[in-house]
């Protein structure tokens, strides 16, 4: 096994997953509040709900996608349980 090549693409996969969490939570949350804000859910605007709790589901979401993603990667790399 390459150890290298393994812990590359593992940084690589993290280093992605967390900029889509920071586009998130500060992209949506914060930057584009005020046009998220014109669109209402449930009777809250989006920017408003983003930054409160949209941000926190996303980075759960991401998490099981780290999960999926990386149960794949070690199976690639031959490091599985």
């Amino acid at each position: 096994m390459e150890t290298k090549a393994y812990w590359r693409a593992n940084l690589r996969l993290m280093g992605i997953l967390l900029t889509l969490w920071f586009v998130v939570s500060f992209g949506c949350g914060i930057l584009l509040v005020e046009p998220l804000n014109q669109i209402r859910i449930g009777g809250f605007k989006l920017g408003f709900w983003i930054a409160q709790q949209g941000s926190i589901y996303f980075f759960v979401i991401l998490i099981f996608v780290y999960v999926i993603l990386m149960k794949r990667l070690d199976r690639q790399y031959g490091v599985a349980d």
